[in-house]
């Protein structure tokens, strides 16, 4: 993104949220601005490996007050990108106190501006408890005395944000929707990118400035309309048959049936659908200078760049950060499905990556190679490449290479190999090897091998090929890890003993 100006100069920032969806991508436009940048994080060690080199991740909690002294020390301007929507308890308590105590904090610090992002919605209409929360935390940011800009948007467009996620996940599966009012209510969509551009150019606002900023995308539609160009881009007929009496509550507990990954935040957020989002007052598009994209825009520019953001997601960290390595039927991040493995191996990185950097071809793939050739015999029958392609050399990989029924996709010598598969599949898979030095060792004393299957299935087609193939994968892709860990080892021995 490309700034009009130079952040190189400019006080500490704080920024909150950092971990999450629009903290994430905010905290990169302002490592690339040069920012100097102060992180509050929960969890520090999940958040650090995410982070450039020059910026700090502090450990804090805005529901715990007295962690929040250090975090805010030498702080001018703080970004509040804090919600409690996933507590299994009374979110809108706990927006309440993390947001008194954060103002609090900021107020006794000398903190000199607050920048939030809110939601939309009329404040005289019987708004629902997720947006009557989100105002009702901009009044409390507010109260502090510290001046506080606050940006109210409607959805958010872009690959990851709830809102699309759930959209997409309701699109994908369902070939017939029954539909109930709330998909004829009025929203503004906004892209992910001018959410974040909006967030910057706050920055540039002469301090003490105190403000409210209604911010949405060029186009007025209902979510019905968003559900049907989301179906036109990705090719997908649907039929959407609208009925009158589904409340929101109703439609919340059919979404936990139909998304059940969505389910105890997804309900907060259809109870919200049924206020209209849109913006009544434009002075953002006066104050800052940016055009924000209709739906059309948004919705390719996000089914653009997932691919660039899903290649550069580490599972690893992802996983970790979630608790837990694997379940029966794999992982959910968004509509993807993640099956994850490691093992660790008493070689390092270069000799434990060998093995994975002559997968495929005349070298095979190391485990239950009838499977691998049955599977490519079927692809062909079905009008797929099969495994007649092999590869184009035996030892050495570059990105873009054929290899079997795979394509390279990204190659990092000793680290990485990311395989996309272009075999017939109701869907995009991936395959991923990661290869790294065991924490706190050198490089010679160990490495830990972490293997990936990722799927984006397409509709009702791709959840059955998923899950009636996942015990069978499971087996498949948990013999050929343990193959290449002790092909690995073997081969390390030999040159050890110079054979």
């Amino acid at each position: 993104m490309q700034l009009p100006f130079d952040f190189r100069s400019r006080p500490l920032v704080l920024l909150t949220g950092a971990s999450g969806y629009i903290g994430g991508r905010l905290l990169k436009g302002l490592e690339k601005a040069c920012c100097p940048v102060r992180c509050l994080a929960r969890h520090p060690e999940f958040l650090r490996p995410r982070t450039a080199p020059n910026t700090e991740v502090v450990k804090g909690d805005c529901l715990d007050q007295a962690s929040l002294p250090p975090v805010m020390a030498g702080v001018e301007t703080a970004y509040y990108l804090v919600h409690s929507m996933g507590s299994p308890g009374k979110f809108e308590e706990e927006d309440r106190r993390a947001a008194s105590n954060f103002a609090a904090s900021a107020r006794l610090a000398g903190v000199r501006r607050i920048i939030y992002l809110g939601g939309l919605g009329a404040e005289g209409q019987s708004l629902s408890a997720h947006l009557r929360s989100r105002q009702e935390v901009a009044d409390i940011l507010r109260s502090s005395g510290i001046p506080t800009i606050e940006f109210r948007a409607s959805i958010v467009i872009g690959s990851g944000s709830l809102s699309f996620e759930m959209i997409r996940a309701l699109v994908q599966r369902l070939p017939v929707m029954i539909c109930p009012r709330w998909v004829a209510v009025k929203a503004q969509p906004i892209a992910v990118e001018d959410v974040i551009a909006y967030l910057l150019q706050a920055l540039e606002l002469p301090v003490g400035e105190a403000a409210v900023f209604e911010i949405g995308g060029a186009d007025q539609v209902s979510y019905g309309d968003i559900m049907r160009e989301y179906a036109r881009q990705c090719g997908l007929r649907r039929w959407m048959i609208p009925v009158p009496v589904l409340t929101p509550r109703l439609s919340s507990l059919w979404l936990g049936l139909v998304t059940p990954i969505y389910a105890r935040v997804g309900r907060k957020l259809v109870d919200s659908m049924r206020n209209p989002t849109l913006v009544r007052n434009p002075s953002a598009l006066a104050v800052f200078g940016i055009r924000p994209k209709g739906l059309k825009d948004a919705i390719e520019s996000a089914l653009h760049n997932e691919n660039l953001e899903f290649a550069a997601t580490s599972w690893s960290d992802a996983l970790s950060s979630a608790g837990k390595t694997r379940s029966w039927g794999g992982i959910r991040f968004g509509t993807r499905l993640v099956d994850s493995r490691a093992q660790r191996v008493s070689v390092a990185p270069p000799a434990a990556f060998a093995p994975i950097r002559r997968i495929g071809g005349a070298n095979g793939w190391y485990f239950a190679g009838f499977l691998w050739w049955l599977r490519g015999f079927l692809d062909l029958l079905a009008g797929g490449v099969g495994m007649r392609r092999g590869r184009r050399n035996a030892r050495t990989l570059a990105v873009g290479d054929a290899l079997d029924f795979w394509r390279v996709e990204a190659f990092d010598p000793d680290h990485l190999l990311n395989l996309v598969a272009e075999m017939k599949v109701p869907g995009r898979a991936w395959l991923q090897f990661e290869v790294e030095p065991i924490s706190g060792t050198s490089n010679s004393s160990g490495s830990t091998i972490r293997q990936t299957a990722i799927f984006d299935p397409a509709g009702l087609a791709g959840l059955v090929y998923w899950y009636a193939l996942y015990p069978i994968h499971c087996w498949i892709f948990a013999g050929m890890l343990r193959a290449i860990a002790v092909r690995a080892e073997l081969e390390a021995r030999t040159i050890a003993q110079g054979g």
